[in-house]
């Protein structure tokens, strides 16, 4: 650190604003000086350039639609995740039977297409199970069209010897609504003939007899339809289900469906679901930036600096994507995000940079005006848009696709807008900036008199231009600036005024903690779909009606065992036990288990290694489903085999997952547990580690940068402290607003990060960089120079994203909902914590 002098400094100066970090800043300022003058003397070359540029890499969108890459799976699951290996080691040790389908033993949740119908009341009545029937009818005969053949149902569904999979429940009441009325329907079993029929799967809402296990009435019933997978032949299948069944409009029951492929078609259709908020979001950035940047002054009005600021921010997100696409990296729905994020930061440089020039000298020439504005804010935009970069590229790492594709998108566009900001815009704002040194008229651009006392009002409002102060040789302040200089820092740096602040501060961080321990974990897969998604009821209605009974979760037992053997059986009938005492777990299936009660009902001995192999071909015969339960040697023994335990809803996800990890591991046998949702379960495992990892990185990024460029080491603490603050107050209010944490949030938590930097740095860098001589007057200068620019960013930022609260799509809502929150969070901070705090930190100094 460098000390300067101090001569002349009162003796209550903090001593943080006697030192300065400026070894970098300084020689920065030079450069960024230099840097504008070239500019200002040769701005045409730094608008065709990068015009030019960008529209070259702009090529690189002919590869959209090859690049772009939204598997389901792929991009919000967690890359290496535990459940992939799971699965991984269930499909290569229990490749299962074709020929004999399993709904239990899938691996990957098959393809299929399902049904649940309602009635408030009951379903299990003749009359409503007649229309549940007659809707398995026309699905089950609905004909087809691929390759110019014809097919139905029958040519394609899953099969168990040779039949297509039943629906168990109307199999039960042998498909004939007026049995239900002479049936005793069980629940959660129903024992038809010789078979133990899962009711539990097919009837939801379910009320029983009073003392028994005996039906009286449910209020839904669900119905599966599995298909072989033929990769087109299966998606036109599926595509035709949904045409008949949205088509359908029984009296008596609601009628809800999805498929395999139904989220995934839904989530595809996102991103379309968007395009039309591009015009209105660049719409109203246009109306804005003119709106503010416009002066009843017709000479010096920033109207087509503003124009340019758009463009710039647009040519950004071009040459980003475009050079990306070029590069071969995929581009997910996330992305798609960027433009509206990239025109805020855009928005925010340019009203830096105009700031920045309305303070310099009219009567200077233009290269030394520009010279001057790269001086005051180039620095200060480099520090945002360096700390935006790291942030986002930071969260590079995350092990979701979708937050890695969103950050590097988002990370090069930061890149792109900074350099076109400070090259393509400046380079605008000079050509513009010759225009008002011959005092011409923003429009016609015709010389305009400088005051004239002829004319009407209309024609001084519209054609004088030019008026600047004469003592200062400086642009008449805004009113905005001059309510910040006068009133607003004035009353803000008041003892009373401090005193509220604090005490509100002190209220902000007690909510936003009360937010973060409150906030909930993982993503609803409901949120993937869009609002007016057939989806969205059905997945309501199947939480609704079936949330008694989850998943049953497949068991392997991973070594070779002695089943045969008392004291294995003991010790793998403990490790049962010990899952069946979880409070989630309802129920084991295990094929040993049925194998010995096969045994005793036939009087056979499988006590000895001989005689449990001899028989174990015979109980097969006669059940073939346990096949694909055993891995079995050349010789018939058993390499290793899987048993099954059906939860119940009574715990988290993360809980669930967790607890049966938990328990196959202090089993003395070698367990592994798996289901297909546990793949995307496991991002709630790793969310929050993830999260605070990924975000403190880019918070200590942001530190080394801000102890680097900002001339006072205590004010670059004060901005990452801010920076904290802004985090948990979004992580906080994000959980009162019914935003989870989930992979989708997580992108948004990294952005805050640098767009909590934007707002605190400039009033920060701004304060140690004032001539003023108390800590009072930094401050109102600080505000008086920035609180403008600040306001306009902040409001810009908003508004580039406000579109989006109108997209039917929740990751696009929710990518509003805290770029809000960062912003207002921001500007709060900005503009009244960070001044009074550094105030308050002056006067503990002395």
């Amino acid at each position: 650190y460098k000390r300067v002098s101090t001569a002349g400094t009162p003796a209550g100066f903090p001593a943080m604003a006697r030192f300065h970090s400026d070894c970098i800043e300084g020689p920065l300022r030079t450069c960024f000086s230099i840097m504008g003058h070239f500019i200002g003397s040769h701005p045409w070359w730094f608008i065709i350039v990068p015009l030019s540029f960008s529209v070259s890499l702009g090529s690189g969108f002919y590869f959209l639609k090859d690049r772009t890459s939204n598997d389901l799976e792929e991009q919000f699951t967690p890359v290496g995740g535990p459940a992939k290996m799971e699965r991984k080691y269930m499909e290569e040790t229990f490749p299962g039977n074709g020929s004999t389908f399993s709904r239990l033993r899938l691996s990957r949740g098959g393809s299929y297409a399902t049904v649940i119908a309602t009635n408030s009341r009951n379903v299990l009545t003749a009359e409503s199970l007649q229309e549940v029937l007659d809707v398995d009818v026309r699905i089950r005969g609905m004909v087809l069209q691929h390759h110019n053949q014809s097919f139905k149902y029958v040519d394609i569904c899953a099969e168990v010897q040779g039949s297509c999979v039943q629906n168990d429940f109307l199999s039960a009441i042998e498909y004939n609504s007026s049995r239900i009325d002479s049936i005793s329907l069980t629940y959660p079993w129903f024992h038809n003939g010789n078979r133990r029929v899962p009711v539990y799967l097919s009837l939801g809402s379910v009320e029983m007899n009073p003392g028994s296990s005996t039906v009286r009435s449910a209020k839904a019933v669900q119905l599966y339809y599995y298909l072989e997978d033929d990769g087109a032949k299966t998606d036109v299948w599926l595509r035709g289900f949904i045409d008949l069944v949205s088509n359908e409009s029984p009296s008596l029951i609601q009628v809800s469906y999805s498929t395999s492929r139904s989220m995934q078609w839904e989530f595809d259709k996102t991103p379309s679901s968007v395009v039309h908020l591009f015009s209105i979001t660049y719409t109203v950035a246009i109306a804005f930036s003119v709106l503010t940047c416009w002066r009843l002054d017709s000479v010096r009005t920033k109207l087509w600096v503003a124009l340019c600021g758009v463009v710039s921010a647009g040519l950004a997100v071009l040459s980003a994507v475009g050079v990306l696409l070029l590069l071969g990296q995929p581009f997910v729905l996330t992305a798609a995000s960027c433009p509206f994020l990239i025109l805020g930061i855009g928005l925010d440089d340019m009203f830096i940079l105009i700031s920045s020039w309305q303070r310099t000298r009219v009567l200077d020439a233009v290269p030394d005006r520009l010279a001057e504005a790269y001086r005051d804010a180039a620095v200060s935009i480099s520090i945002t848009s360096l700390t935006d970069a790291l942030a986002l590229l930071l969260g590079c790492s995350s092990p979701f696709g979708s937050v890695r594709s969103f950050c590097l998108y988002a990370g090069v566009s930061v890149c792109f807008c900074y350099l076109y900001s400070i090259t393509f815009l400046g380079a605008c704002m000079a050509i513009n900036g010759r225009r008002e040194a011959g005092n011409r008229h923003w429009f016609t651009c015709r010389r305009s008199p400088e005051d004239s006392s002829a004319g009407s009002e209309v024609f001084r409002m519209c054609c004088v231009g030019g008026r600047y102060d004469q003592n200062t040789e400086l642009e008449e302040t805004d009113p905005i600036s001059y309510i910040f200089e006068h009133f607003y820092g004035p009353c803000l740096t008041h003892k009373i005024t401090k005193a509220c602040v604090i005490m509100v501060y002190v209220a902000y961080l007690a909510v936003s903690i009360y937010g973060v321990l409150v906030l909930q974990e993982g993503l609803d897969v409901r949120n993937l779909a869009l609002d007016d998604s057939y989806i969205v009821p059905y997945l309501s209605r199947q939480r609704e009606h079936f949330s008694e009974y989850s998943c049953s979760v497949m068991v392997a037992v991973r070594q070779p065992f002695c089943y045969w053997d008392p004291d294995q059986q003991a010790q793998l009938q403990a490790c049962i036990s010990h899952f069946e005492s979880l409070d989630f777990v309802n129920s084991t299936l295990a094929w040993f288990t049925s194998y010995r009660d096969y045994a005793e009902a036939s009087s056979l001995n499988i006590s000895s290694r001989e005689s449990f192999h001899t028989h174990l071909p015979q109980f097969l015969q006669l059940s073939p489903t346990f096949r694909a339960d055993l891995n079995l040697t050349a010789g018939g023994h058993v390499r290793a085999s899987r048993f099954f335990v059906q939860m119940l809803n009574r715990t988290g996800r993360r809980r669930l997952v967790t607890g049966l990890r938990r328990a196959a591991e202090s089993c003395p046998v070698q367990l592994l547990v798996f289901h297909p949702a546990f793949v995307y379960l496991d991002q709630d495992a790793v969310i929050v580690g993830n999260a605070v990892q990924t975000v403190l990185a880019a918070v200590a990024a942001m530190l080394m940068v801000s102890l680097v460029l900002i001339p006072g080491p205590l004010c670059s603490v004060l901005v990452t402290l801010a920076v904290c603050s802004v985090l948990l107050g979004v992580a906080g209010f994000m959980s009162l607003w019914a935003v989870s944490l989930d992979s989708i949030s997580l992108i948004n938590l990294i952005m805050c990060v640098g767009f909590s930097v934007d707002f605190s740095a400039h009033v920060s860098y701004a304060f140690v960089s004032s001539a003023k001589s108390d800590v009072d007057g930094k401050v109102g200068d600080a505000l008086a120079r920035l609180g403008r620019p600040i306001l306009q960013g902040a409001a810009s930022t908003v508004l580039g994203v406000a579109a989006l609260s109108l997209s039917g799509s929740y990751i696009f809502r929710t990518f509003f909902r805290i770029v809000l929150l960062v912003s207002a969070l921001g500007l709060l901070h900005s503009l009244v914590f960070i001044p009074v705090f550094l105030t308050v930190l002056a006067a503990c100094r002395r």
